[in-house]
């Protein structure tokens, strides 16, 4: 009988990046098929490749000694985490990439896969939401330059009133660049300064005409912020340390898009959601595809929150993120 074992030869120490498509391809259809007991028409479908493309991967997995006695490798751990993953929250693709010894590296690994996912779902024709962070930024770089026909870029969320690399103007702007797409923003700040500023907002007509094609894209880029002392939201000035603080005590662990969320998925009653220039979060159960990456160890708590709300479709994360969300799910009832 044969099982699965994956070698760690090119995951050393010092690995900053992921492993190369083909590795990681053939390692999830050896493990797809050993260890889950798929055939290979299933495991083609899972995959997105066709049969005989399965049979090479199989045949390169064996090849490599990747297919001895048992399971080991960091890659292994990170393939049963996404399968624990879909079983707990129901999420239709997981992919979790190993977690770099370096954690300031964390954002890096997970938007070199993020941004492969997101380059593979897209096509002529279709609407792509963009929240904002640095993991979103970041993961532009994964996707080639190649013109497209007719596809659209929404920013879900009004912006920064200064420049950054976390705008969400200048992700979407990124990304309608690179595939030649026309561009929509929410011609507003994140956060209003009031209730009354906000309500007044939301009813001009240019963003009511951003948030309506919100409503109708295809595929929702998102990601999650955490609500620590250092996060980014407060760093960059669209909180301070009195309503940080303030969102703490009642029961905050950070945000999706700018709605404050409990670690239960719940948003909690406190006046910065009412202040939120962003798409609502009861859009996301119709959108197609929701893909939310994110990852490190202070976004555990938010993630897990985000999950909860069962939207999400697609999860790109690192594996002790993976391990932290889990381990929550599991003291917690379903």
């Amino acid at each position: 009988m044969a099982v699965l074992d994956v070698s760690d030869n090119q995951l050393e120490e010092h690995t900053t990046l992921p492993v190369d498509r083909d590795e990681q391809l053939a390692t999830r259809a050896a493990w797809l098929y050993f260890v889950a007991g798929l055939t290979q028409v299933q495991i083609a479908k899972k995959l997105g490749v066709n049969r005989i493309r399965v049979n090479r991967l199989l045949g390169q997995a064996r090849d490599q000694g990747m297919v001895q006695i048992r399971i080991t490798g960091r890659l292994a751990e990170c393939v049963a985490l996404e399968a624990r993953l879909r079983d707990v929250f129901g999420v239709s693709e997981a992919i979790v990439v190993p977690t770099p010894p370096d954690q300031a590296l964390v954002h890096h690994v997970i938007a070199a896969a993020a941004g492969e996912a997101l380059d593979r779902r897209l096509k002529d024709g279709m609407s792509v939401g963009v929240g904002w962070g640095r993991t979103l930024r970041l993961s532009m770089r994964s996707v080639p330059r190649r013109p497209m026909k007719r596809l659209q870029v929404v920013s879900l969320l009004g912006g920064l009133t200064r420049g950054s690399a976390m705008n969400p103007f200048e992700t979407a702007t990124h990304l309608a660049d690179l595939v030649g797409a026309q561009c929509y923003y929410i011609a507003a700040p994140a956060l209003a300064g009031s209730v009354a500023a906000r309500d007044l907002l939301m009813e001009q007509p240019m963003i009511r005409d951003v948030l309506e094609r919100a409503r109708k894209v295809d595929l929702a880029f998102i990601s999650v912020g955490a609500l620590t002392a250092n996060a980014t939201i407060q760093r960059l000035g669209l909180i301070d340390n009195n309503e940080a603080e303030s969102l703490r005590r009642h029961g905050a662990v950070g945000d999706l898009s700018v709605h404050w969320l409990n670690e239960q998925g719940e948003m909690v009653d406190h006046p910065l959601n009412n202040r939120a220039v962003t798409m609502p979060l009861d859009y996301l159960k119709d959108i197609p595809c929701v893909m939310v990456a994110s990852g490190g160890k202070d976004k555990v708590s938010v993630l897990h929150g985000a999950l909860r709300l069962n939207v999400v479709d697609v999860l790109v994360t690192d594996e002790a993120t993976a391990a932290g969300v889990l381990e929550i799910a599991g003291r917690q009832p379903p």
